[in-house]
């Protein structure tokens, strides 16, 4: 082993050295903190001020997806220290959803898997968790009409969002003999039934038609579920994530079928709180329209003259009625903006309902 070599390494180990002794340093200052504010300890919008500073410090060479990874990690295990967060979401383990909430959160938390979105919102609402993680829309196959419809009725308030890219893969559990096969057409042979949540199904579509079109499509309420089903049928495959196949013990037998190579789903993040400004933030609320002509540009004009940009615009039908719908509005900008304060309190004046969801970090 040459001298150089050995002199790197020997760095290397005195930075680690230092580096363990700043985290507890780090950690004992967050105790402080939370031992002052005696109360909530997780606060969305601060965590969001310093993962972005420290993105935009970065010099490199670290990537900056692998410095918010690293603190967010770092924050997670110090928030531990004065609170262990329980987190609710789409189980069970190997599900998108999990991989949002840990994007969110970090691996310091106490997991609550649920078997529906449902199961998720009243986790939160009953106290059984903290925060609920919900899928809400996919870039490729729209809106969670689910989330939508529950998030109308909770009490609940959105405190976040994670953007989390979706790489599906085809898992199947495969025999030693047959591994040398992956990744080309013989991983595919034998595959009779393919398992997902209905929008990754279709969110593959194109590739399922190409290269399995004989296959029966059996939807599930999850991935990871479909993926514990395929582990248990040697003539069955399932769409789904790396954390499935783990979980699960499967071989990703064609890797990265999605249609889209940009697909991607944001999740809502879901308490009994919001959040305060973090400086780039966005609103959610859900309102009514009069039912009278022009009432929805009436409702909306508002916005465009307060200078407040709108992100997103849902409808859903009001359940029960017919030919009557709720909107779902994101806006640019903190409910506590004054711009977005009076376009709003202009707005609540013009409808027949309207309802804040929240103010949050916008994710990166």
């Amino acid at each position: 082993m040459s001298d150089e070599l050995l002199k790197l390494r020997d760095r290397i180990d005195a930075l680690d050295t230092q580096l363990l002794r700043l985290l507890n340093e780090r950690a004992g200052l967050a105790q402080a903190v939370g031992h002052i504010k005696n109360g909530q300890i997780y606060r969305a919008e601060r965590e969001a001020q310093v993962l972005r500073r420290l993105v935009a410090d970065n010099p490199g060479p670290l990537k900056p997806e692998n410095i918010e990874r690293l603190f967010r990690e770092i924050m997670s295990a110090c928030r531990d220290l004065e609170q262990h967060l329980r987190i609710a979401y789409l189980g069970p383990q190997g599900t998108f959803s999990q991989a949002a909430a840990f994007k969110q959160f970090g691996h310091a938390v106490g997991e609550v898997p649920c078997a529906t979105i449902d199961e998720t919102f009243r986790a939160v609402e009953t106290g059984r968790a903290d925060y609920a993680v919900v899928p809400v829309e996919n870039s490729t196959e729209g809106a969670v009409s689910r989330t939508l419809d529950l998030i109308v009725g909770s009490p609940l308030k959105i405190c976040g969002e994670v953007l989390l890219p979706i790489r599906q893969h085809l898992l199947r559990k495969i025999d030693a003999s047959a591994a040398s096969r992956v990744g080309d057409e013989g991983g595919l042979a034998g595959i009779q039934r393919v398992y997902g949540h209905a929008q990754s199904l279709a969110q593959c579509q194109h590739w399922l038609n190409q290269h399995l079109p004989g296959a029966e499509r059996v939807s599930t309420v999850s991935n990871a579920e479909g993926a514990r089903l395929a582990a248990e049928d040697a003539a069955a495959a399932a769409v789904a994530g790396d954390s499935a196949a783990q979980t699960y013990g499967l071989n990703v037998v064609a890797p990265r079928i999605e249609d889209e190579p940009n697909n991607t789903t944001r999740f809502l993040v879901l308490s009994d709180h919001d959040a305060l400004p973090s400086g780039r933030d966005k609103t959610s609320l859900v309102m009514s329209a009069p039912n009278v002509p022009g009432s929805v540009v009436k409702l909306l004009q508002p916005l465009a003259d307060a200078g407040v940009s709108m992100t997103k615009f849902e409808s859903r039908p009001v359940k029960g009625a017919n030919w009557e719908y709720l909107f779902f509005v994101d806006l640019e900008g903190h409910r506590d903006d004054p711009a977005v304060a009076a376009a709003l309190k202009e707005v609540a004046a013009r409808a027949a309902m309207v309802r804040l969801l929240g103010s949050y970090p916008a994710a990166r």
